[in-house]
């Protein structure tokens, strides 16, 4: 039996843009540029996305056309016989369950949200009682875990259906939904009244913020969100390479994905800070910012339940592209390592999931005294640290290394496959910088991480 493929490539960009495309983009990206100096720091941003995100995200695909497997069988299929890399595979399948750990949990309040905008559960209510709904939610485990084991069970029944019949079917409605729905949103925070001051503060270079922050810092925060916001290092890309024919060459795919994941990510800060500045609420960061800032922002605006419900609608969008992707990913692992059927890999990976998932769900409420990170840490800051900072730049590391030296699948064998096909190729030159500098970046990204932490 074949391996299923793309019925478009229009499928393929969308569905692995949608995998990139998550909640960080969206909540920590617009943060990060207001912090650190606006326009100025997109560009250093967009610098790191070029020289940092790209190259491995041209491996992992390169990895999953050349294997014609997920992560769980790529380095088996690939590695010169007698050696030890698909050892890594544990890293890389580790890493998406792990991942889907909290993730599944946060999809549920976006849709949960959705349901209370639309319901008008925010209406009249003042900023102290929109926090008071926020932290309700957090203290209710049967609420949560509810909507948990919808998006669960609503992502594993897309996979179920198949690769063009589900995922890239349902995928491709949900991204261009996502995207109108965005550039609505951003039109109407634009032309709001008082706009005027979000928008300078989102977008004139403020070269004055950079200097207060320190350019190293600037620096590390734009080198930390380029690689976060492509999941880069655990085969969460490398499975749709996989699924394309070799019409095109990887370079031209690699930039399509990473240019439509920076546009998400840039007009939700077009959003967001026109709004919060016109109704003066000051944006915060982090999940505060969604369930708790922009209620508020919502409140405050005439027609604020329709935008608020749309909002959230685009929000789920987000975070359920991603579940399905990486469902997607994990349904391949059993699949490709036992050769059990599609269905049959779907029921026992979505019992899992739902079980795996509740440790994130409890950490808020009958958990909540573990706090792996001193006060006011849960759960979910445990999962993410565990991926963030140490399964994705290490799989990127992995991946690195398997694609540039001889010891592995090594720098020929990855040339080849990146430039078959019609399209902008892999250049060459850059072999010195992607076998030795390229892996010293992401080691100091590493390190900074736990430096940060600790």
């Amino acid at each position: 039996m074949g391996r299923e493929k793309f019925s478009s490539r229009l499928g393929f960009i969308l569905i692995s843009a949608g995998c990139a495309i998550g909640l960080g983009n969206v909540w920590r990206f617009p943060y990060i540029v207001g912090q650190y100096g606006g326009a100025a720091f997109v560009l250093i941003y967009a610098v790191f996305l070029v020289i940092l995100g790209l190259p491995i995200v041209v491996m992992e695909f390169a990895v999953g056309r050349a294997s014609q497997r997920s992560v769980a069988l790529s380095y088996d299929v690939l590695e010169p016989k007698g050696t030890k890399w698909h050892y890594a595979k544990y890293l890389g399948m580790a890493g998406n369950y792990i991942l889907m750990m909290f993730y599944t949990t946060v999809a549920g309040w976006m849709i949960l949200y959705f349901f209370k905008m639309a319901k008008g559960d925010f209406t009249g209510l003042d900023a102290a009682g929109v926090g008071a709904q926020f932290e309700g939610m957090l203290a209710n485990p049967v609420l949560m875990a509810v909507f948990m084991i919808l998006v669960v069970i609503g992502g594993f029944a897309v996979c179920a259906k198949g690769l063009q019949g589900g995922v890239e079917k349902i995928t491709k409605v949900m991204m261009v939904c996502l995207l109108v729905l965005m550039v609505i949103l951003a039109v109407h925070s634009v032309m709001m009244d008082n706009s005027g001051p979000g928008l300078e503060f989102y977008l004139k270079p403020d070269f004055g913020k950079i200097q207060e922050a320190g350019l190293g810092e600037v620096i590390f925060a734009a080198m930390g969100q380029a690689f976060f916001t492509l999941s880069l290092g655990i085969g969460a890309l490398a499975i749709f390479g996989s699924y394309i024919g070799k019409e095109r060459s990887l370079m031209g795919e690699a930039i399509s994905v990473t240019i439509l994941d920076t546009f998400v990510a840039f007009m939700a800060g077009l959003i967001i800070f026109p709004a919060c500045f016109a109704f003066s609420i000051e944006p915060g960061q982090g999940p505060k910012l969604i369930f708790v800032t922009l209620p508020n922002v919502f409140n405050n605006m005439a027609g604020g339940r329709l935008v608020g419900s749309l909002f959230f609608l685009f929000m789920s969008f987000a975070a359920v592209s991603t579940v399905i992707a990486v469902f997607q990913n994990i349904v391949s692992f059993a699949t490709d390592l036992t050769g059990c059927t599609i269905k049959k890999a779907v029921l026992c990976n979505a019992a899992a999931v739902i079980l795996l998932s509740l440790p994130c769900v409890l950490g808020f409420n009958l958990w909540s005294g573990f706090m792996p990170f001193g006060e006011g840490s849960n759960v979910l800051d445990l999962e993410d640290f565990i991926i963030s900072n140490n399964l994705l730049p290490l799989g990127s590391l992995i991946y690195l290394a398997f694609c540039t030296t001889r010891y592995g699948w090594g720098f020929e064998n990855f040339m080849k496959e990146a430039n078959e096909g019609k399209g902008i190729k892999f250049p060459r030159w850059v072999r010195g910088y992607v076998t030795f500098v390229l892996p010293l970046i992401v080691l100091v990204i590493f390190i900074q991480g736990y430096i940060a932490k600790f």
